[in-house]
């Protein structure tokens, strides 16, 4: 049975395999366009930047070199029951200078299109065993982000050799360059 978690909590990952689902709901939008929202992945090291370029998984970057991380696709509207995006991860390929990975959603043109979280809805994070199905982790994001325009959603990170999953749900008022600069 899936553990549900609060934000700030954390919990030990066991498998070495598994998927991280994301989804979410959009309000009708006022302002005439779809919203696209994008998962990304930030490979870090001790430092908390970017271990390299290419360790930055996203829609136009699908998989990481260690072939750890593995981004499955865009979904461009995040229509319908379920996962929205997809990211595999094998934690037994995964380079010895990552010590953390940092699972990121932006609203692709958010300023342009005046789109914000606040518009979106039933937004969650799940851990799962890719083999079975199954959740292990689950984290329902219930902040109202009614400016922010980009969410942190939860992290993977190494501590004692061991690999541990926490819930973030961390707003900022900015986009995918916003989470490069952090991270670069």
């Amino acid at each position: 049975m899936a553990i549900n978690l609060q934000k700030g909590q954390r919990e030990a990952i066991n498998a070495p395999k598994f998927t991280i689902g994301l989804g979410w709901d959009t309000n009708s939008s006022s302002t005439g366009s779809a919203f696209d929202l994008d998962a990304s992945i930030f490979i870090l090291g001790d430092n908390k930047r970017l271990v390299g370029d290419e360790y930055f998984v996203f829609y136009n970057n699908l998989k990481s070199p260690d072939g750890a991380v593995e981004h499955t696709g865009d979904n461009l509207t995040g229509d319908g029951d379920g996962d929205d995006e997809q990211i595999r991860i094998d934690l037994s390929k995964i380079d010895p200078k990552v010590s953390e990975i940092c699972i990121v959603v932006t609203i692709h043109e958010a300023e342009s299109r005046r789109q914000n979280f606040g518009q979106v809805r039933n937004s969650f994070i799940r851990v799962f065993d890719a083999a079975t199905n199954a959740d292990i982790l689950k984290y329902e994001l219930e902040e109202d982000f009614s400016i922010e325009t980009a969410v942190e959603f939860g992290r993977i990170y190494k501590k004692d050799n061991n690999w541990k999953f926490e819930a973030v749900g961390a707003g900022m008022k900015g986009g995918l360059q916003d989470y490069l600069t952090k991270y670069q």
